[in-house]
């Protein structure tokens, strides 16, 4: 009995904990349910489903008349879903082997073989998110919608496309610092200026995680992206192209270490044309760093005209004022300082000692002015704005420094060392602004990169013009620095660029460049800084231009020989193809006998002149030529006509025009008979095949 009832006692024990254990469980499920739930619920779904951000397309970054200097061009990433349920065994098995073939042709990057066994093994596991290839472009993706099994499309074929894009410059490095570029997620130049507008707005969409692998669930579930807007700048593509070549041509020709050039429009400050080149380990030169913008260096000579204006404005000097320079030598404190004419000037005026950039005359002139008050030579220099930025919306701007009689850095023999360009630090851009208020009648603007912002071809942010400085100086000081200027073109440094089409006004810079361990060398390896700035016609002025060539090889190095050829090449240029420029002077006459062509065929022009007793500058080796005829000589400038884009055409023969329309892929209409007048396509824009352009003869 005893025996029966220990049993019984067990059972129930057993029976107990066995209802306990079950409550217990019970117990907890209904808890997690209840209270846990949504916690786990959320972490269950966090590691199954998420979110995948969709790329904005990034706006386009145009020149002034719209064509794409930096666009975003979509590539895609082709997968394939390899589930038996979307490929049928049927058709995989008929159409893998030609998908295989086809891949390999296409791509190149693997034989057919290796394309095959790299499918059948996605096949075996049924992989629903198999990549196939990256980096495809939109015409290869064309032509892979047609391979078998991919022509079924994404259900019955499994094709799937995921588009990204890529950033592109059609002109490639042209002006490509200045409109910038992403490098490891910093944006420079243009790019990182209005980064915020050209982004847009991320989409997004629903991924799916399967065998190890996030795939999109379908596109019902997206949040499509707001593409980014648009910039339209002030770069001019051919007086770009003009500065680019010119300068590099001379940085070639005396093996410089970098230069920059900057072309800008006088009464506007915008910014036609930027090109800064740097030699690479290849001999070669490429965009690597904006110096016009950020390197903040002693100018030399170009400076001489902040020392002149100031000179003027305190009544200092008169232009006819006598300043004996000697034979070129004069010591200041411990240093000597020499002209670059071994000799000396002698007895000269200010106004010629400021032509042939005379350091004695000049650190002459300031110094006997300033020297038991050289705080008010510093005030008027910085009342040129040249120790402030200008503000640029490009990051990276080099910061003006300018010495001061209340710094530790200042000595005996600075005032007449700062006076001709050293003991001073400035931008090239800097600079340029200083001389563009010269030509501006006064008024410094501030340099401008951008015209508009749009969005899908509408115009939703306009810039105008920012003036920064009213006046730099009083009406008589600009009217004596301007005839100054031209005449250090036309009797001074700069005589090896006058022209009798035009004036030009500027001033040449040769400076010495120090180094850092050694100060300023006297063992015949110093390095240089040739430069050139100006504007041009002297009389109507429409353009400056500034040219830095740092360290030309050789013996010839200063900035009328280096910089100041860069400089006349282009200014030539843009007289000679702009519709609106400035008539030559009035005491030149153009021969009525010699025809100028704005677009020909360059074989052709050449019969036509040959036919004159006429000088030919010539140098044009393609197809088609511009060319200006002055007196007795004729001017060839090369035309070329840019693959993709509407050409110009305007002035041309039927014949050539269309030859030219219809090489670039358009159908051709005309009216008239003689050359053309008018074409109904904007040069420069996009063509699409088969369009239709217009054309009128006069």
């Amino acid at each position: 009995m005893d025996e029966r009832k220990q049993i019984i006692q067990r059972t129930y024990l057993v029976y107990f904990t066995m209802v306990v254990f079950g409550l217990s469980i019970l117990f907890r499920a209904i808890y997690i349910q209840t209270v846990d739930g949504e916690k786990w619920r959320e972490k269950a779904k966090n590691t199954t489903l998420r979110y995948e951000n969709i790329e904005a397309l990034r706006g386009d970054i145009c020149a002034e008349d719209g064509r794409l200097l930096a666009t975003s061009v979509p590539i895609y990433e082709i997968r394939m879903d390899m589930g038996p349920d979307v490929i049928t065994d049927d058709v995989y098995k008929q159409g893998i082997d030609s998908l295989a073939l086809m891949l390999s042709q296409l791509f190149g990057d693997r034989t057919k073989g290796q394309y095959l066994s790299a499918l059948n093994r996605a096949r075996d596991k049924e992989e629903r998110y198999f990549l196939v290839k990256r980096n495809v472009t939109y015409n290869q993706l064309q032509v892979l919608r047609n391979f078998p099994i991919f022509r079924l499309g994404k259900y019955r074929g499994g094709r799937i496309e995921n588009e990204r894009a890529r950033r592109e410059m059609p002109y490639k490095t042209m002006a490509a610092r200045t409109i910038g570029y992403e490098a490891e997620g910093v944006y420079v130049g243009l790019e990182g200026a209005y980064r915020k507008e050209l982004e847009g707005i991320q989409g997004k969409r629903l991924m799916l995680r399967t065998a190890g692998t996030w795939v999109p669930i379908n596109d019902e579930n997206e949040i499509q992206p707001e593409n980014g807007k648009d910039l339209i700048t002030t770069i001019n593509i051919t007086m770009q192209d003009m500065v680019e070549n010119a300068l590099l041509k001379s940085l070639n020709r005396y093996d410089a270490e970098f230069g920059s050039a900057v072309l800008m429009e006088v009464s506007t400050g915008k910014i036609k044309a930027i090109s800064n080149l740097t030699r690479q380990t290849d001999g070669n030169y490429r965009e690597t760093y904006n110096y016009a913008v950020g390197e903040s260096a002693e100018p030399g000579s170009t400076f001489k005209l902040a020392s002149m204006i100031a000179l003027l404005e305190d009544g200092k000097v008169k232009p006819e004022d006598i300043v004996h320079t000697g034979n070129g030598v004069i010591r200041y404190a411990d240093r000597i300082m020499r002209d670059s004419k071994e000799e000396g000037f002698g007895s000269i005026t200010a106004m010629h000692a400021f032509e042939v950039s005379s350091n004695v005359g000049i650190s002459q002139l300031v110094y006997n002015a300033y020297k038991d008050h050289p705080q008010q030579f510093i005030d008027r220099i910085k009342g040129l704005r040249l120790d402030q930025p200008l503000g640029l919306e490009i990051a990276g701007e080099g910061k003006p420094w300018i010495n001061d009689p209340k710094g530790a850095s200042w000595s005996g023999v600075t005032l007449p060392w700062m006076s001709i360009g050293y003991e001073v630090s400035v931008t090239p851009l800097q600079t340029l602004s200083l001389y563009n208020a010269v030509a501006n009648n006064g008024r410094m603007m501030k340099p401008m990169f951008v015209e508009e912002i749009r969005q899908t071809g509408k115009t939703i942010k306009r810039f105008q013009p920012e003036i920064i400085l009213r006046s730099i100086a009083s009406q008589s000081t600009l009217e004596t620095v301007r005839e100054m200027l031209v005449g250090v073109v036309e009797n001074g440094t700069a005589k090896n660029i006058r022209t009798s089409l035009y004036d030009i006004a500027g001033k040449t810079g040769t400076a010495q460049v120090a180094n850092t361990s050694q100060g300023y060398r006297t063992d015949g390896r110093t390095s240089y800084r040739a430069s050139f700035v100006g504007y041009f016609p002297a009389d109507q002025p429409a353009y400056s231009m500034i040219v830095v060539i740092h360290n030309p090889k050789g013996y010839i190095f200063t900035g009328s020989q280096v910089a100041a050829p860069v400089f006349k090449e282009v200014a030539d240029k843009i007289f000679a193809t702009q519709l609106n420029y400035p008539q030559p002077k009035q005491s030149e006459t153009l021969l009525a006998s010699l025809p100028s062509f704005r677009n020909a065929n360059t074989e052709d022009v050449r019969t036509i002149y040959s036919a004159f007793d006429c000088k030919m500058i010539d140098n044009v080796q393609s197809h088609w030529a511009s060319t200006v005829a002055s007196n007795d000589t004729v001017s060839f400038w090369e035309k070329n006509f840019i693959e993709n884009l509407v050409p110009d055409v305007v002035g041309m023969s039927l014949k050539d025009a269309l030859f030219v329309l219809e090489n670039s892929g358009l159908r051709v209409r005309f009216t008239g008979r003689g050359v053309v007048r008018r074409q109904s396509l904007q040069a420069g824009i996009r063509v699409s095949p088969g369009n239709q352009i217009y054309i009128e003869l006069n």
